[in-house]
């Protein structure tokens, strides 16, 4: 999620420098609903990862685009660039520097870009520059009338202000523990604020852990809503408090302050908050960091990255937030 969302930039320039191109934009079927409103896009296209590549290059040769942006660097996509004829232009991932960060702790990075902006680097011979402003996510009306709807009917957001938090993520070193997530609940909901809380089906049971205990005060929604739903979720609450996941994008994509508790991973990597209302808290450690996407064990077996940050610390971060 987290990797579409932060393309939009890149897509939003090549439509205002070009407003008469027509722009493709291929990625995996399931997060197609990340941009099938957006309205700088022409055509869409979603492809599933186990099928075979063929007959998806043979559709893509056939439309013999003049600029083919790989904004993914992955082996399947480099293999669909071998089968799909013409130049292709990719950005720097910086495979080297990063290695050396992860595993000898040696901040090589010349390139102290956020990754949205390298990933510009693809886009060279279109002239195409950042704007300067954030990500960003068409939201439709139905899904803000169902996500008022379901708050309405939980009585929340009214009269408090409404914060969402999302305490899942892909990997578990990246995950706040359980019970600094439902502290944080507790702070919240005694001290003047409602709760919702964000999640895929994943995080269903995870979810109604951390809204109970906020108790009326609170209730979740994780595994409930596709992609526009929970964006708009994010879009009525105060702000959102993540960890280093799409949801973190989602949030800043709908111009929603968000407080980031990054762990295993740091900003050299380039995937911090972009262009957002947004506090970021981590924990300066020798270890980190450990991985460039999190892992399902710390390392060092005592995860200090996350748990050293305190449900105290994210609550004052909240009370602190430009609004």
């Amino acid at each position: 999620m987290g990797d579409i969302l932060l393309t939009t930039p890149l897509v939003r320039a090549i439509r205002t420098r070009h407003p008469d191109a027509w722009i493709t934009y291929l990625t995996k079927t399931p997060f197609l609903g990340l941009l099938e409103h957006n309205p700088r896009i022409n055509e869409l296209i979603g492809y599933d990862p186990v099928k075979p590549l063929r007959p998806l290059a043979a559709h893509l040769a056939a439309e013999r685009f003049t600029h083919r942006l790989d904004l993914h660097g992955s082996l399947r996509t480099r293999a669909l660039r071998a089968m799909v004829p013409g130049p292709w232009h990719g950005y720097p991932k910086h495979r080297l520097s990063r290695s050396l960060l992860i595993y000898g702790k040696k901040n090589w990075y010349r390139d102290r870009r956020p990754v949205v902006e390298r990933y510009f680097d693809a886009a060279r011979g279109l002239d195409v520059t950042p704007d300067g402003q954030s990500l960003e996510f068409f939201l439709r009306r139905d899904a803000l009338d169902r996500a008022t709807r379901f708050l309405a009917e939980r009585g929340l957001g009214r009269e408090r202000a409404l914060v969402a938090v999302c305490p899942g993520a892909q990997h578990a070193t990246k995950r706040w523990p359980v019970r600094s997530w439902q502290h944080l609940v507790t702070l919240l909901t005694t001290r003047g604020h409602d709760v919702v809380v964000l999640g895929g089906p994943a995080e269903a049971a995870l979810g109604e852990d951390v809204a109970a205990a906020g108790a009326e005060y609170a209730a979740s929604a994780a595994g409930l809503a596709e992609f526009s739903v929970s964006a708009a979720f994010l879009k009525l609450a105060r702000c959102a408090v993540s960890g280093d996941t799409g949801l973190l994008h989602l949030a800043t994509a709908v111009g929603t302050p968000v407080v980031g508790l990054y762990g295993p991973t740091v900003e050299p990597f380039g995937f911090f908050p972009y262009r957002a209302r947004a506090t970021v808290l981590q924990r300066d450690l020798p270890c980190r960091p450990c991985s460039a996407m999190g892992g399902p064990t710390c390392p060092l077996g005592h995860h200090r990255c996350l748990t050293e940050i305190g449900p105290d610390a994210v609550f004052d971060a909240i009370r602190r937030l430009p609004r």
